[in-house]
């Protein structure tokens, strides 16, 4: 059994997200905060690995593609870029039936990103929120970072004050930017997953998503021929790993999972990049040289195609509802006061997992 190492404060090392505590929460941040029910806590709980289930995405349900049941009149859709994102006003998610839910999964995998201003949802409790996000897939549970108590399949993200632990971050790293897909590693990744503003900074805190199938569509015949039977190992040790050392709980084994580089949308039908920074070790086949550079490639490619990123700016009582499987994504955290360090930002995070993701097939391979 593995022990937490007694490091100096010299010795600790910087946060592995800035976005999260991984170990307590302040007395100033409990008199702080506006949601206190959703602060994190570190339940000692123990999930075993996810076991392979199967899945139907709620999107390929629908009949009718105008979303009759979602979208009327009284809706307002605005897009943010004209290829992804949009704000969705006069929707009130949890008034939605089984059938507009079916249909809101559609409308996210067309879009991939969809904001939702003001929503009662907020208000409605854990719940409810949790009983919503159930409808599109098996929740999935956070293996280190805070949770609420008795709800483990929701991902706390709260930041406040802290300067001291930002200045050491920022001494060390160059942005707080932390592209990646959640929860990757897993045997069956989130398909669709909701983040839900309980309280934010005035101005900053946006989270920036690029779309993979864009991207994907944006290299050349050549290329994508070369990665379209590419495998990569995902890994969340490195994660549990750093959670141990800053004496975080950890629930759960690191999980180890190998997936396609390059998968199938089961919607959409698109070929949609999978690769992140955080948690891809290698690609089989690869040496090790050959995996840094393909994957500082595809990364780089990502980060920098502002012309398929939609930036979202959030507004009180904020429900941002996304595709994980065609998008990447990270936060910014440019929220700071140079005295107090980061202003109150607190979010929530369910994810639902989706479908073992789906390779290209030989017979859609690019061939040109």
């Amino acid at each position: 059994m593995s022990q937490t190492a007694t490091l100096t404060k010299a010795e600790k090392p910087i946060s592995y997200d800035i976005n999260i505590p991984y170990v307590s929460v302040s007395d100033h941040s409990k008199r702080n905060v506006k949601y206190p029910e959703y602060l994190p806590t570190w339940d000692k709980v123990w999930f075993d690995p996810l076991p392979p289930f199967e899945y139907q995405d709620p999107a390929l349900r629908v009949q009718d593609k105008s979303k009759p049941n979602l979208l009327s009149s009284a809706t307002k859709v605005s897009h943010i870029q004209p290829s992804i994102g949009s704000i969705v006003e006069g929707v009130q998610l949890n008034k939605l039936s089984d059938t507009a839910k079916d249909e809101l999964a559609l409308l996210i995998s067309e879009r991939k990103v969809l904001a939702f201003p003001d929503q009662d949802l907020i208000d409605a409790g854990p719940e409810e929120q949790y009983a919503f996000m159930r409808h599109f897939g098996k929740p999935n549970y956070q293996p280190i970072s805070g949770s609420m108590k008795g709800y483990p399949g929701f991902h706390i993200i709260h930041r406040d004050g802290n300067v001291d632990e930002i200045n050491r971050f920022l001494e060390q790293r160059t942005t707080t930017t932390l592209w990646h897909q959640d929860v990757s590693y897993e045997i069956q990744p989130p398909a669709y997953v909701m983040l839900g503003l309980l309280q934010g900074p005035d101005v900053g805190g946006d989270t920036v998503f690029a779309a993979t199938d864009a991207a994907y569509k944006r290299l050349s015949p050549t290329f994508q021929a070369f990665i379209d039977g590419l495998k990569a190992v995902h890994s969340s040790a490195k994660m549990i790993a750093h959670a141990r050392l800053t004496g975080s709980l950890v629930r759960k084994d690191p999980v180890e999972t190998v997936h396609p580089l390059v998968r199938v949308h089961p919607v959409t039908g698109e070929k949609c990049l999978f690769i992140n920074g955080e948690f891809i070790t290698r690609i089989q086949g690869l040496k090790e040289a050959e995996f840094r550079v393909l994957q500082d490639f595809l990364m780089q490619h990502l980060i920098t195609g502002h012309d398929f990123q939609a930036r979202v700016r959030w507004q009180p009582r904020t429900i941002v509802l996304f595709d994980n499987r065609s998008t990447i994504h990270s936060a910014i955290v440019d929220y700071i006061d140079e005295e107090l360090g980061a202003k109150p930002r607190h979010i929530f995070r369910l994810c639902a997992l989706g479908e073992k993701p789906s390779p290209v097939s030989p017979q859609t391979a690019s061939t040109e």
